[in-house]
């Protein structure tokens, strides 16, 4: 299944046995899983100082089930049909090391031009993801959250964006009772772009879900690439930003 968190420290006689270990979930479409610096199906390799590898503190859980040290891409060998470059991963988990005491392990997830339908229960998608978190947390890892954010392409038919809601939360329910987490914390972006003339009604969704533990961080007003779908590197990492700061005043 892949090596533990304990035993991959031990291998690179890094750390302690008694170390904790603070795992969260990266999941959704594109935004999530990076196009940062993308351009033309490549990507620049310029990584901003907030998002630069900490080999001692921040993981990532890889397409293999091995915990290796974390850097952008995040999501290379898991988005893999696509060129993947920064996302707020990065940002988010380097924010994050000073005010938790352990390590931090990133478990990528996201698929780009994924629908909400996509992920459900059953699917491809979804029970990958679920096997990912089982694998990251059977070293005696806790999941602290699942971050998301995803719901572009649900932007383009008015029935598939009025039944956001629905879906987001059943996928919600259905990853706790998965997890055996019944009270697991979610963090949803709301999207800030869409495929779609029908990005608002998907927003409103993302805003209203009201389920306990979990929190809305909206990506409207960051930059976008001139695609006009996809968020610039740097707003991925203001969004890294965004995202530490909603989990450390809901939930650190």
């Amino acid at each position: 299944m892949g090596l533990s968190f304990s035993t991959f420290f031990n291998n690179n006689q890094s750390q302690q046995p008694s170390t904790k270990h603070h795992i969260f979930i990266l999941s959704g479409q594109s935004n999530m899983s990076g196009r940062g610096g993308v351009k033309n199906h490549k990507w620049d390799h310029m990584v901003p100082s907030d998002c630069k590898p900490d080999p001692t503190t921040i993981h990532r859980l890889n397409a293999n089930f091995i915990w290796e040290t974390a850097q952008d891409p995040l999501h290379a060998d898991i988005d893999k049909n696509k060129t993947c470059g920064v996302g707020p991963g990065m940002s988010f988990a380097n924010a994050l090391k000073d005010y938790i005491v352990g390590i931090i392990g990133l478990v990528p997830c996201a698929i780009g031009g994924t629908a909400i339908k996509q992920w459900a229960k059953g699917g491809k998608l979804y029970e990958d993801m679920v096997k990912r978190a089982k694998s990251a947390a059977s070293g005696g890892g806790e999941i602290k959250a699942l971050v998301w954010y995803q719901g572009e392409s649900d932007t383009k038919l008015k029935h598939v964006a009025e039944a956001y809601k629905s879906n987001m939360e059943s996928l919600i329910r259905n990853v706790r009772s998965d997890l055996g987490l019944p009270t697991l914390p979610l963090i949803q972006v709301a999207i800030a772009s869409g495929e779609g003339k029908y990005m608002e009604v998907v927003r409103e969704a993302q805003k209203a879900i009201d389920l306990p533990n979990v929190v809305c961080v909206d990506a409207k007003g960051l930059e976008l690439k001139e695609d006009h779908l996809h968020l610039t590197t740097a707003a991925q990492v203001q969004l890294g930003h965004m995202l530490a700061d909603a989990y450390l005043a809901h939930f650190g």
